[in-house]
């Protein structure tokens, strides 16, 4: 399980892209969020626009993210790669290089220590994890919300400085692991 200050973990998934990426594809990022989320959650539906909408904002500030599924396919049909890829149509998901990966054999979670979608681990320049939980306070009602805890974690790698509040409980449905 990754703590706070710890290095981003080598991974290699294949993306709805149909290509396969690694964590040195974005090597030029000043900060990387990894979020751990899938199809079938309905806390991980509710956040999809929240984090293109981060994604927009912050890309012209050499921000990244990279959506990791890792729910087993078998038990959770809803999250399989083919249904992967409509998800990634329907968000215009590969044209905006927000990738979509699947980790299907869960170890990049476990390399992790994620557990429930969505759950967001934030790299800074030098991939160190200075944020790990959730991305705000209310996944329920974006007008409901107090405190945007990954958009504050991000102004604040992106300005250099130390992060307020680096962890936070995430909020999600569990990753569906394989029996």
């Amino acid at each position: 399980m990754l703590q706070i200050g710890d290095k981003l973990p080598d991974f290699t998934l294949k993306g709805v892209d149909g290509e396969f990426h690694t964590n040195f594809d974005y090597a030029d990022k000043y900060a990387l969020a990894i979020v751990f989320t899938c199809n079938s959650s309905p806390m991980s539906k509710s956040y999809s626009k929240r984090l293109i909408r981060l994604f927009e904002k912050y890309e012209e500030d050499s921000m990244g993210i990279v959506g990791i599924n890792s729910n087993d396919a078998v038990q959770s049909p809803e999250d399989n790669f083919e249904n992967m890829k409509l998800t990634a149509e329907r968000f215009k998901l590969n044209e905006m290089h927000f990738l979509y990966l699947h980790d299907e054999t869960q170890e990049v979670a476990k390399m992790f220590g994620a557990q429930v979608n969505p759950e967001v681990f934030l790299f800074n320049r030098t991939r160190e994890l200075v944020y790990k939980g959730a991305i705000d306070d209310c996944w329920e009602n974006e007008a409901m919300v107090t405190t945007a805890h990954l958009e504050d974690a991000i102004e604040e790698t992106l300005d250099g400085m130390e992060i307020d509040f680096p962890e936070t409980t995430a909020v999600g449905s569990p990753i569906i692991w394989k029996k």
